[in-house]
């Protein structure tokens, strides 16, 4: 018979959903690591770094690749802030990242996404998830003029 405690730390991790290497607070990154921070505050126009990227920070090299991509994917370009927000939280929902929904809606709400666009792009995420799995189930045949 196995013992457990809730007094474990790696028991609190798997059941209470705690980081898998806890977080690195700002006062206690290494150069490096706040370098990235200070670049996240500065490019986001914020005080404070949020946990994604606290936990991402004991992987220096991940923690930068990932900030970069962000950063440039997020970017100005050809899809306006809203749309790109959007589409994030699309993503985000389907792959079921709590996390992500939270982060992506809140800065949607900050981009200007009203609560009729949450409910109108969550009906066209269930739409095409359930749709994508039921072509896929039956197997359909793309039609000719989808291929060009």
């Amino acid at each position: 018979m196995s013992h457990w405690s809730w007094n474990c730390p790696s028991w609190r991790a798997i059941l209470v959903g705690m980081p898998t290497l806890g977080l690195l607070e700002y006062p206690d990154a290494p150069p490096e690591v706040r370098a990235v921070y200070d670049d996240i505050m500065a490019t986001r126009h914020t005080d404070w770094i949020n946990n994604f990227w606290k936990a991402l920070a004991f992987d220096l090299p991940t923690l930068r690749r990932t900030w970069e991509s962000i950063k440039q994917t997020m970017a100005p370009g050809a899809l306006d802030p809203l749309t790109k927000e959007m589409l994030y939280l699309a993503v985000s929902a389907t792959n079921q990242c709590p996390y992500c929904i939270a982060s992506h809606t809140a800065a949607a709400r900050k981009a200007g996404m009203t609560g009729a666009m949450f409910a109108e792009l969550m009906a066209v995420v269930g739409m095409a998830n359930e749709t994508n799995r039921l072509a896929s189930g039956y197997q359909v045949e793309i039609d000719p003029p989808f291929k060009t």
